[in-house]
């Protein structure tokens, strides 16, 4: 049991103003009212803004610890925006923050880790747009090598695929050679179900498709929510040049099902329409290609734009070649583009016309010509094989078994990648009702509380608000509340919320990084946790006086 000394009013007034709200600061209390509300705003541009704006002011004001708060809670709205670009900046001022004052994580090496992940998908940026700079990154990926060593796998791979992208192969295939004599285990890496895929790629865009297909052998390992699918698009056109027509034909129905609707797998787009063009079904790649075309006017990001066009490109010439060039394809309206119906031999053009261009932008900001020449060479490439038929899509309908590359649902103990089908799961054995909302987030009622669960990339985030509202004139006492629960309680972390209304909400939140996985049995002691200290908090707010 927890003891309690009772301290001198003044010293109690000091160390609750220390306490207000999930970020800890006596400077701003304003700031710190500021950042939760901004948390609680709906992602969006809006709520980037303000984040930007509580960060600039925490700089000002000598607050480095909620400058960090506000930009780790940037990052994340970044990236959960899909503009992993605009990133770089954030993280770069957070690495400034901690130069200035390098004892300020000390005693939270979860956040360290967080950053550095962080830093790790700011470098990995640098490859999907021409608007993070070459210096910008490299200093980055410097900074994190000096802290994690240079044979770290996180900075090997970083090393090995920045190389490849300036087309320096030698310098790629060294750092490739430490890359793959990792385990897997650096937490600061990317996905390690992913890894295998990734090297396949990189092999067989150096031309080794034996290599690229030995690379792919753990990469349908059930602990990576990507896969198998991104290993057989990676097999793709290895088994195709090693002669293995059929195993590419099934490998690309399977994992196209998933791909066609996934917005995550755009990159992933391009190497099925080279597939289909090499393979020699040029009328399946045209469907694929009338399909997914108005995807490319949202892209991921400018890498993939360049190589889905590139891709388009290549078949639509060869489908010219064929006597196709007539066939038309709707075209839908973007910006001043009007809709059209465009004949293939015109739409290849256009799609031409675009990867080369993204090819230049690149290769300006590279002070290379590697990108143009990757992408000539892409649509000088011929048909590898005689088409082979293609197999039914039904044939997976069923019996997911039949295929040893299918991975198993997670067993109680086996830590798992969180998704949406793990944290469904552990709020359907409660057998308690909850509704899922528009953008994702699990939400119910536990007596007084609501709770809304949602994932956040690999961060599970629960926020609680307590079902009594307290009037706007009892500002002092809700924060005096928080103050008292955070000093007091571990879970969660209260908060006051102004909704502008003459009323204020209290609530509070949870966040737990899930980054190394998580075991169905896990997930849910930390869902019966927040659950039960939730619905504790808001039951304290119900009884307060009158």
């Amino acid at each position: 049991m927890r003891r309690h000394h009772r301290l001198p009013a003044r010293r109690r007034g000091r160390r609750a103003a220390r306490r207000v709200g999930p970020v800890t600061t006596a400077r701003d209390r304003g700031l710190a009212a500021a950042l939760a509300d901004a948390r609680d705003r709906p992602d969006g541009e809006e709520r980037c803004a303000e984040l930007e704006r509580i960060a600039a002011r925490a700089d000002a004001t000598g607050d480095p610890r909620t400058a960090l708060s506000a930009r780790f809670a940037l990052v994340e709205a970044y990236l959960h925006l899909g503009e992993r670009w605009r990133t770089v900046e954030p993280v770069r001022r957070m690495r400034a923050t901690l130069a200035r004052h390098p004892g300020l994580l000390d005693a939270h090496p979860d956040e360290t880790t967080r950053l550095r992940r962080h830093q790790r998908q700011a470098v990995e940026a640098l490859f999907g747009t021409p608007r993070v700079g070459l210096d910008q990154a490299r200093s980055l990926l410097d900074t994190l090598a000096t802290e994690v060593g240079e044979d770290a796998e996180a900075v090997a791979e970083l090393r090995c695929r920045l190389a490849d992208h300036l087309g320096d192969e030698p310098a790629a295939r060294r750092a490739y050679a430490r890359w793959s004599a990792g385990d897997g285990a650096d937490p600061v890496g990317g996905c390690p179900g992913c890894a295998p895929a990734r090297r396949a790629e990189l092999l067989a865009g150096w031309g080794e498709p034996e290599d690229a297909l030995a690379a792919l052998g753990p990469a349908f390992a059930p602990d990576c929510t990507d896969q198998p699918e991104r290993g057989l698009v990676a097999g793709l056109l290895p088994w195709l040049r090693t002669g293995a027509q059929v195993r590419a034909g099934r490998a690309h129905v399977r994992a196209y099902r998933r791909h066609r609707r996934e917005r995550a797998a755009f990159p992933l787009l391009a190497t099925h329409l080279r597939f289909c063009a090499l393979g020699g079904h040029l009328h399946r790649g045209l469907e694929v290609l009338a399909e997914q075309l108005p995807r490319l006017d949202r892209p991921a990001d400018d890498l993939s734009a360049m190589e889905f066009a590139a891709a388009g490109a290549l078949l639509c010439g060869l489908a010219a070649e064929a006597g196709l060039g007539g066939r038309r394809i709707h075209r839908p309206g973007h910006g001043s583009r009007p809709a059209a119906e465009v004949d293939v031999a015109t739409l290849g053009g256009q799609l031409q016309a675009l990867a080369t261009a993204l090819a230049g932008s690149f290769d300006a900001r590279n002070g290379t010509g590697h990108q143009s020449g990757r992408i000539a060479s892409w649509l000088a490439e011929r048909p590898l094989a005689a088409p082979v038929p293609l197999p039914a899509e039904s044939e997976f309908d069923e019996d997911p078994e039949a295929d040893p590359a299918e991975p198993a649902p997670p067993g109680p103990e086996e830590p798992a990648p969180l998704d949406a089908a793990l944290l469904t799961g552990a709020l359907d054995a409660r057998g308690e009702p909850y509704t899922v909302e528009p953008d994702g987030a699990l939400a119910g009622r536990w007596g007084e509380a609501t709770i809304q669960f949602r994932r956040l990339g690999e961060v599970l985030h629960a926020r609680v608000v307590a079902a009594r509202r307290l009037p706007a004139d009892r500002r002092a006492e809700a924060y005096a509340f928080c103050n008292a629960w955070n000093h007091d309680r571990l879970l969660p972390a209260a908060y006051v919320h102004e909704p502008g209304d003459g009323t204020l909400v209290l609530a509070a939140g949870v966040s737990t990084d899930l980054s190394c996985g998580v075991a169905p049995a896990q997930l849910a002691v930390l869902v019966a946790a927040t659950i039960r200290t939730g619905a504790a908090y808001a039951d304290a707010v119900a009884a307060l006086r009158p």
